[in-house]
């Protein structure tokens, strides 16, 4: 089987379907020896921020001289985003490797035992795939993020990681998880083991009494990490310099790569992860590591004037407003809007239209069933602004007329990180490179 048929493979995996027991997940790795107990794993969970929490970690382990794997979703272009190997995405060979070994376990699990096994999910086969890549290539450290959840989640099968982090909870995936944010806590909060330090976002009272319930029945110390714990020392275009003060460790300042103030929540709770290791990091390990941290499709500029944000729900779209109205005060500013339909979409936009002064909007639908008509996304933006709508379906003609209406303002592209994977692609080709 060549690289590209393995890919397809897995692409045609169910992604959005019932999930298999831990259990499931759990008899693939005994029989392949349990190569997940290897390896020092941090874990990661929540709504928003996991993925660059996940790479400042892996970032500051990686520029210390730790063999560090990297466990993310989704990929935006190609497969092999998803595991990182020292900063540097797997090799198709690796990878090819790896995704024969677990389909041979798959199906001898499948012969010798179908009454109690099932063939793994999307998500659950990626993660296998992943754990034979990291412990094949003696990485010591695995950072690693969550799917869907945490409590029933297949890297749920972690049984002591030197350090648990959640990230800030919204009302998302609320089919799967619940309705409240009390309910969508204790999803993520499944993932606090038995005398594992947990690093939380302290924002919401409501998620936090649900967190430190956990934390208490788990043994578990914990590490609240709030927005009065930070200063903004110099915010400019391209980088954020700050002081936190966590009253964990002693003060220090820091300084990341971003034009997002969310960004400094997520870089403290990576900070402090980063401290409750406990495996002699300095702080001059965790500056070089935090300044170098590099994430796709997180208020990412592409080309000039062109910034692509991955916020796909009620609070990253929050986030995104605060950073995207610095921009606005003299500058043209068009958008590129497209969503999927499990999202709070007219809420998005609803919110975009009250607090972005644009120009001009164009929405788009990404490649999927899970898409959102242009002509329903621009109905809703036609009911919160008077501003010109622009209706094209497919992506590459909406990016063109996006970038025409830009001119030498600046162009957002925002509503899901499918639409920014999308547009990398594009803008990889050599029409833009």
């Amino acid at each position: 089987m060549s690289y590209e048929e393995a890919v397809a493979f897995i692409d045609d995996t169910p992604r959005f379907t019932k999930k298999n027991t831990l259990e499931n997940t759990r008899a693939v790795l005994a029989y392949l020896g349990h190569p997940e107990r290897s390896m020092k794993i941090i874990h990661v969970a929540g709504s928003n921020g996991k993925g660059s929490v996940c790479a400042y970690l892996s970032s500051i382990l990686t520029t210390a001289g730790k063999q560090t794997g990297l466990f993310t979703s989704p990929h935006l272009v190609e497969i092999n985003e998803r595991f990182v190997l020292n900063q540097e995405p797997v090799s198709d060979a690796l990878f090819l490797e790896a995704f024969e070994v677990i389909m041979d376990a798959v199906h001898e699990l499948l012969k010798t035992c179908p009454d109690t096994f099932a063939h793994p999910t999307y998500f659950e086969l990626l993660f296998l795939i992943g754990i034979y890549i990291f412990h094949k290539s003696g990485m010591e450290y695995l950072v690693l993020e969550t799917g869907l959840g945490g409590r029933f989640d297949a890297t749920n099968v972690i049984e002591k990681p030197l350090v648990s982090v959640i990230t800030s909870i919204s009302l998302e995936h609320t089919e799967y998880l619940g309705d409240t944010y009390e309910l969508i806590a204790g999803e993520k909060a499944g993932i606090i083991k038995e005398g594992c330090p947990v690093v939380y976002d302290g924002t919401r009272k409501e998620v936090e009494a649900v967190i430190l319930k956990k934390a208490a029945q788990m043994h578990a110390k914990a590490y609240a990490i709030r927005p009065d714990m930070y200063k903004i020392l110099m915010n400019t275009q391209k980088t954020i310099d700050f002081s936190m003060d966590t009253g964990y460790y002693l003060p220090m300042n820091v300084s990341i790569t971003s034009v997002a103030e969310y960004q400094i929540m997520n870089a403290m709770e990576a900070v402090t992860a980063a401290h409750v290791l406990e495996i002699g990091l300095t702080e001059e390990d965790i500056h070089r590591g935090m300044e170098q941290m590099r994430w796709q499709g997180r208020m990412e500029t592409v080309l000039p004037g062109v910034i692509l944000d991955g916020a796909h729900n009620d609070s990253g779209v929050e986030e995104f407003v605060k950073t995207a109205q610095k921009f606005q005060v003299n500058t043209k500013v068009t958008m590129l809007f497209s969503c999927v339909k499990e999202k709070d979409y007219e809420g998005m936009i609803r919110t975009i239209c009250e607090h972005i002064a644009f120009d001009s909007v164009v929405v788009t639908q990404i490649e999927s069933d899970r898409c959102v008509p242009v002509s329903e996304l621009a109905a809703i933006f036609e009911k919160y602004t008077s501003q010109p709508v622009s209706e094209i379906a497919a992506i590459p003609e909406a990016f063109e007329t996006a970038l025409q209406k830009k001119g030498d303002g600046i162009l957002f592209c925002v509503g899901s990180l499918y639409l920014v994977g999308s547009l990398k692609k594009i803008i990889r080709s050599k029409k833009y490179a």
